[in-house]
Order: structure tokens, then C-alpha cells, then sequence
């Protein structure tokens, strides 16, 4: 999961955490909101009748108790109030005014009230003054306004996960940038691209820029580097001819017994050896500092019946049946002599690596304007682990066969300065397959 929705859902889950604990804590809110309300009311109406009280009032409430219709009309004929006025003698340390809840029966109807429930002495008489007003209607509020409340938190939650998205993805625009033009793009050192990213955070502008030195400094241990192979390359290669021609000279000695002489031959044997490493390493070197032109009409199908025709002896030994499927006259320009080399390093790997009665099919085709050609063969096959060092120097998938581990090395350091992608697919027991896809297509 990206950064940018990662962030977006940690927002969003903090919000929602707030509008959970908002939701619980609204009904209390709201019922202490309108209970003052309520309260004050009560308050009020419990104000003007004092004011206006008097013994003959008092009287006719008193001996009326039960006429409802007096009882009541006076605040509501809905049932939605009523006051009660009763001869109740107080209490020591009794409150003077207290509010409760509290379902009352009026005409054969039950509802919740709010009561104001006031204690007074009038004329040397103790009494008991109760206003109630319902509670239907405010609780029928309260799940409204509950219900409205959370529909505009729900509408909040989306939006702002929203906006986040959009603001984190603006944000982190200069980040992916780096990573997609300076890191994934990058195979060498000397293709990386130095250009300042724009960025509003300074962050990101940071990174930028230590990314720019830690490129040079890597671009210059990469030179020196290719140039240190290159320079001990060429220095080897003096001596190697000198002791060389030193033993091929000592071998005209007729004087040699036949020890000496296969000591000799094997000294010849490793030189040539050493030669060789040294003259791929110098390969390498110079492909990798792009000292090749690249200006050639290469057709891959002559190239491939080429080297039929050149391997043909060491394929009729290990009895391999060699199938050309190639259909395609696919011409591109680049370094006629390294693709020569390098489709000979992949079919003689699949003949050394091959098993007896085996076979090597090379075909090629076009997959979505991408030309390909595949060079597969029936041999041992490989490991996960073996595929993940394949293109190593000096790696070898088996200790048993004879080579120096550079074969595939020069293979993917050709197709790296040709702009062509090597994907391989083994499987051990069933064989290997070499894919080279090449990026752009000049002519076919």
C-alpha cells in the first residue's frame, strides 16, 4: 500500500475515532442542552405564578384536585404541560426547587415529563408547586437531530478523506517523481538524471539534492573502477604474452622429458586460460564505458543461422537437435560483433548446460510492438537461487563444467548498451529460457 493512502486512512480512522466519541457524547450534550432549556422555562412559569398567587386561587385549585379540565387548561390542552398545586408540608433541609423525570397518567394517557417540582409557604400554609412539561416531543428532537447530525458526519468523513487523498498525493508528487525519473530509470550511474525536482517541501528538495551526491560519488567509484579493470587488464596481458612465448619456446627443447613436457603444455593451458578471463574482463570494461559504436544494420535471423553453421560440430557431439522457429528478418541498428557475441554466449550456455538427446529452440515474434526472440533448450535447469547470480561475474550454475562464469556477464553488459531487457525462466529438470526484448523497433 502506498504512502499517500496510508496516510489518507490514518486521517480518515483519527476522524472517525473523534465522530464515535462525538456520537456517544451527543446525547448527553444534547439532553443537557434542552433540559436547560426546559428548566429555565419552568422556571419562568413558576415565577409568574407566584407573582399572581392568591388565596383564592390557591383555594380553587385546592378544593379542585381532581378537575382536570381547570387543571390543565390553563397551560395546554395537548396534554403537552400541567400544573398541580398541592398542601404538602416541607421537610427539614429540603430544596426549595428540584427537577426530575417522570412518567405521569393524564387522562388515561402516560407520557414522560420534565417536572419542576417547588416547595413554598404561603400565609403560615405549606405547599407543593408542580409544572411539568412533556418529553415526547423532545425526544423525538433528539433522534432527529441525532439522525442529522450523523449524516453530516458521514458527509465530513468522506469529504475530508477525500481531500486528504488529493493534498498527500499533491504532497508526495515530488517523491514519486524522484523514485520513477532518478532510482527506477537509473541502471547506470552515467544515465542519471541531475535535473533539480521542483518541490514545495523542502524535504523532498533535500533528498533531491543528497541524492545527486551519492549518484556522483557512485558514478565516480564506478569509473575508477572500470577504469582500475581496464588499466590491470592491459598490464596482465604483457606478461601473460611473454611467459607464454617462454614456454612454447622451451617446448622445442628436445632435451624435455615427457613430465616436463605435460608440465609445460598445462602452464600453456592455464596461461591461455587467464588470457581469456582477462580479454572478457576487458570486454566488459569497455562495453560498460560505452567504447563501441553502435551504428550497424543487424539482422538477428542471419546471425542465428551464422552460428548454426559455426556450432554445428560441438552441437552434432552432445546429439542436440538445433530447431531455427525464427520468422522474422528483425533489422535494428547497434554492434554487429557483441550481438554476434552475445546470442552465441546464450546458445552455447544452452548446449554446455544441456542434456544428451536434448534440443534448442530459438523463435522470435512481436508482443505488443515489442520485437522478441527466445533461445530455450531442454537442459538441467536452475533454482530460484541460482537465477538470482546468473548474471554475476565469475558465477557458475554447475562446478562440474569448464568455463570462467563471464559468459552471461558479457551477455547482459551487451544487452544493457543495446537497450535490450534479458528475462529468464528456468525450471530444474525442464531446461531454461532466454528472452531478449528489445525496447524500440527501427525497421523489420
Amino acid at each position: 500500500m502506498k504512502i499517500k493512502h496510508q496516510l489518507a486512512i490514518f486521517n480518515a480512522l483519527t476522524r472517525l475515532l473523534v465522530i464515535v466519541i462525538l456520537w456517544l457524547m451527543l446525547p448527553i450534550l444534547v439532553q443537557n442542552v434542552v433540559y436547560h432549556h426546559i428548566n429555565n422555562s419552568l422556571l419562568e412559569k413558576k415565577k409568574k405564578f407566584i407573582e399572581h398567587l392568591n388565596q383564592e386561587e390557591i383555594n380553587d385549585f385546592i378544593e379542585n384536585p381532581d378537575d382536570s379540565t381547570e387543571t390543565f387548561s390553563e397551560f395546554s390542552t395537548l396534554h403537552s404541560e400541567f400544573l398541580v398545586l398541592s398542601r404538602v408540608p416541607i421537610k427539614p433541609r429540603q430544596k426549595k426547587t428540584t427537577f426530575t423525570n417522570e412518567y405521569r397518567k393524564i387522562e388515561n394517557e402516560e407520557s414522560e415529563y420534565r417536572i419542576l417540582k417547588h416547595h413554598f409557604t404561603y400565609e403560615g400554609e405549606d405547599y407543593q408547586l408542580e409544572i411539568g412539561s412533556s418529553l415526547s416531543e423532545v425526544n423525538d428532537l433528539t433522534f432527529v437531530i441525532r439522525f442529522f447530525i450523523l449524516i453530516v458526519f458521514v458527509v465530513i468523513l468522506l469529504i475530508t478523506f477525500l481531500a486528504d487523498t488529493f493534498y498527500i498525493e499533491y504532497l508526495l508528487k515530488p517523491f514519486y517523481k524522484i523514485i520513477d525519473t532518478k532510482i527506477r530509470r537509473v541502471n547506470e550511474p552515467e544515465t542519471f538524471d541531475h535535473t533539480p525536482i521542483k518541490a514545495a517541501s523542502r524535504d523532498f528538495r533535500e533528498l533531491d539534492f543528497v541524492l545527486n551526491q551519492m549518484m556522483d560519488r557512485i558514478a565516480e567509484v564506478f569509473k575508477k573502477e572500470k577504469q582500475f579493470i581496464s588499466n590491470v587488464s592491459h598490464e596482465l596481458l604483457t606478461p601473460i604474452a611473454l611467459l607464454k612465448n617462454k614456454l612454447e619456446n622451451l617446448l622445442q627443447n628436445e632435451s624435455l622429458d615427457d613430465n616436463a613436457f605435460d608440465k609445460i603444455a598445462g602452464s600453456l593451458k592455464t596461461l591461455d586460460m587467464l588470457k581469456k578471463i582477462i580479454n572478457n574482463l576487458l570486454l566488459i570494461s569497455r562495453i560498460d564505458n560505452n567504447q563501441y559504436e553502435a551504428n550497424e544494420e543487424i539482422n538477428l535471423r542471419e546471425i542465428v543461422v551464422d552460428l548454426q553453421e559455426d556450432l554445428q560440430d560441438r552441437i552434432d557431439d552432445r546429439e542436440i537437435q538445433f530447431v531455427n522457429k525464427m520468422e522474422n528478418s528483425f533489422i535494428f541498428l547497434g554492434n554487429k560483433t557483441l550481438i554476434h557475441i552475445l546470442i552465441y554466449n546464450l546458445v552455447t550456455n544452452a548446449i554446455k548446460y544441456n542434456k544428451p538427446n536434448g534440443n534448442i529452440i530459438i523463435e522470435d515474434g512481436f508482443v505488443d510492438e515489442h520485437y522478441f526472440i527466445q533461445v530455450k533448450d531442454s537442459g538441467i535447469g536452475m533454482d530460484e537461487s541460482q537465477l538470482e547470480k546468473i548474471f554475476s561475474r565469475f558465477a557458475r550454475i554447475n562446478s562440474d563444467q569448464e568455463g570462467q562464469g563471464l559468459g552471461l556477464a558479457i551477455a547482459q553488459s551487451i544487452a544493457s548498451f543495446h537497450h535490450i531487457e534479458i528475462k529468464v525462466e528456468s525450471e530444474i529438470g525442464k531446461g531454461t529460457s532466454f528472452v531478449l526484448w528489445f525496447q524500440k523497433l527501427i525497421k523489420s
